[in-house]
């Protein structure tokens, strides 16, 4: 009965939020404005991260006040904390922070997390060959600063389409629920089920539904950053410790694309000669629109291949495989997706949706094509990117972390 009180307010009260703080986002210069790096056609307000935190906290709050959530100093980091990433979010959301002072505030808050409540990696499983525990020792605070920053800006460079970020959010957090109703302690059922209220509260108005055709508001830096902190919170306090739900190889898969996604761009940014923080159009959710999915098509098997992720860590649990080899899994898995990113193009004709030649190829012998206007040369990438940029679905260009060249939502 508790959860269900719970999950009912958290929704209802982020549902609420929304159109108040829509109504305030002109005055707190929370207004995401189109422009020649944006495709979105009209101003949008950049509330929803705070709907989702409000929702969440004010629900924790009278929780805490009738004692059904204990004040534990875990819960406390986990609350500090988001607020830290919300303030410093909803700022840059405002005003532009310079990445140095976002990096800041996330170590801030993985330290928060680390030395307030306790939650931190001390060990990655049984990755040896025979098996043993691999012990961080000295390193398990740097180490857990590291993938708390990974995580949050992994979360942010998916934040690319309506309903993205928030979609496989929510599809990690209920992998993470269900993983804690049948090997996790009843301490974190409760908080996963709040913070998954409130992200279908704020999905209510960020996806394109039947009658909608764009979002009514955005998530913003104030919303991934927060969600982002709060899934490394729960996948470390998971699995560490002598009760832990799941091994921190199977806690991989159930941030899977996210992980992939940021890896795999920064890497092929470095290959071609590129600052690994260098915005660019060809994320995955980017192939597939190429290749002529809608945005709401795009969302769905982004999330559906998350989901994918998500029941591999739960099979790994419960058959208990080898820790080592699921995440050598992993690992194949990510070669697999970069290979896939790096082969962009080919994997469009394989997905039998991709852009006809024939037309491109006519836009090209009457020289009418957006791709070959102008006197420079451009690369194959650039030409066909731009051939089929005025025939996409509209959609919002994704924010790569630390550039503050596209608004995230």
């Amino acid at each position: 009965m508790r959860l269900i009180l719970a999950f009912a307010s958290v929704l209802l009260l982020t549902a609420a939020c929304v159109p108040l703080l829509r109504r305030l986002a002109p005055a707190l210069g929370l207004v995401d404005v189109p422009d020649e790096r944006k495709q979105h056609a009209a101003p949008t307000p950049l509330v929803g991260g705070i709907a989702i935190f409000l929702g969440l906290g004010l629900t924790a709050l009278w929780l805490l006040a009738t004692g059904w959530l204990a004040p534990s100093p875990p819960v406390l980091s986990l609350l500090v904390g988001g607020s830290l990433m919300v303030v410093v979010g909803a700022i840059d959301d405002a005003r532009d922070l310079s990445p140095g002072i976002r990096f800041a505030a996330q170590a801030a808050a993985a330290l928060l997390m680390i030395f307030g409540g306790g939650v931190v990696l001390t060990d990655l499983g049984g990755m040896t060959p025979s098996g043993d525990t691999l012990a961080l020792g000295w390193l398990a605070a740097p180490f857990t600063i590291f993938a708390t920053i990974g995580i949050i800006n992994a979360l942010n460079m998916c934040d690319g389409l309506d309903g993205l970020s928030g979609s496989l959010a929510l599809v990690s957090l209920s992998g993470l629920f269900v993983a804690a109703l049948a090997w996790g302690t009843p301490l974190t059922i409760l908080p996963l089920a709040m913070l998954a209220a409130a992200v279908v509260g704020f999905l209510a108005f960020n996806l394109r539904l039947p009658g909608r055709s764009r979002a009514a508001v955005f998530m913003g830096d104030a919303g991934s950053m927060f969600l982002g902190f709060a899934l490394t919170w729960f996948t470390v306090s998971m699995s560490q410790g002598e009760d832990r739900a799941f091994p921190p190889a199977a806690a991989l898969w159930f941030l899977m694309v996210p992980i992939f996604d940021t890896v795999t761009m920064m890497l092929r940014r470095i290959l071609r000669g590129r600052s690994p923080f260098s915005p660019d159009r060809e994320h995955l959710h980017h192939v597939f629109l190429l290749a002529g999915f809608s945005v709401n098509q795009t969302v769905a098997l982004m999330a559906g291949l998350n989901a994918v992720g998500g029941l591999v860590g739960l099979a790994a649990v419960y058959f208990q495989w080898p820790e080592l080899w699921v995440a050598l899994g992993f690992l194949l898995a990510g070669l697999g997706y970069f290979w896939m990113i790096m082969r962009a193009w080919r994997v469009m004709r394989f997905l039998h949706r991709s852009i006809c030649r024939r037309r491109i190829s006519a836009d090209r012998r009457r020289c009418e094509s957006p791709a070959y206007a102008g006197p420079e040369r451009r690369t194959g990438v650039d030409r066909r990117l731009r051939a089929v940029e005025g025939r996409l679905p509209a959609e919002p260009k994704g924010k790569d972390f630390g550039t503050g060249l596209a608004r995230s939502r």
